[in-house]
């Protein structure tokens, strides 16, 4: 509601939550809410894209916050580049009350930015804008994934289309908080590799998407013995022995 442009509607996905949430919202008439039994953050997200009336869609997770004029510059972005269906912004980090760098890894660049979401997820669903008609030809997230769902949808759309940068710091994301999706599950490259997996098989010629499969594998296979999960562990050496073969 801060923001210098103004949304044309604002929804609300209340995913089970068991704080305050939906009477806070109830309280501004400007709010469509709607509750879910903890369906999961796909779900949330696809449910709230479904309801929503408007030709654009820009996400807010309950632990990010936009800056005043987050929406104002990807408005003027797509309007002068309307064929450009997604857009993403540079952010700020703040765990546990401090500003923390971000790290390299995740620093925004024009360059390569297929090749480098491979390893790791670069874009935060809270700094994107999209073309809702071009996010359900997508599919959009990807319910059966619990986490790394973001992941996988940049990937699958930057194998169609160019997700261009606004290269400004225009969404603060805060983390430290153990209720964090990032802090609740262990080994997150066992959904990453799932989402490979499936890009794999529609784009098995993709030597850059084939050597990240089998760098996660042999990682996967490490931790695997290392927390004693040694049917994983199995399974994994399997599956790379498959994907050597394509080498």
């Amino acid at each position: 509601m801060s923001q210098s442009y103004k949304a044309k509607e604002i929804i609300v996905i209340d995913d089970g939550s068991s704080d305050s949430t939906s009477e806070v919202a109830k309280m501004y008439s400007e709010v469509s809410l709607l509750r879910q039994k903890n369906m999961g953050v796909s779900s949330a997200r696809n449910n709230g894209v479904m309801m929503a009336q408007s030709k654009w869609i820009a996400f807010l997770d309950s632990d990010d916050t936009w800056h005043k004029e987050k929406l104002k510059k990807q408005v003027d972005f797509h309007k002068k580049n309307p064929d450009i269906l997604v857009s993403y912004t540079d952010e700020k980090w703040v765990r546990d009350g401090l500003h923390v760098s971000v790290a390299k890894k995740f620093a925004k660049s024009y360059d390569n930015l297929y090749e480098r979401s491979l390893s790791h997820c670069i874009i935060a669903p809270s700094s994107v804008m999209i073309e809702k008609n071009f996010f359900d030809d997508m599919g959009g997230f990807d319910e059966n994934l619990e986490v790394c769902e973001d992941y996988d949808l940049w990937l699958r759309i930057l194998k169609k289309r160019e997700i261009a940068l606004i290269n400004e710091v225009l969404i603060t994301k805060y983390g430290g908080d153990k209720d964090q999706l990032s802090m609740k599950y262990w080994g997150m490259d066992r959904f990453r590799i799932r989402s490979l997996e499936s890009l794999h098989v529609k784009y098995p010629e993709d030597k850059q998407l084939l050597h990240v499969m089998i760098k996660k594998y042999e990682l996967l296979i490490d931790g695997a013995k290392k927390h004693e999960r040694f049917s994983d562990a199995f399974h994994y050496e399997q599956r790379l022995r498959d994907l050597k073969w394509y080498q």
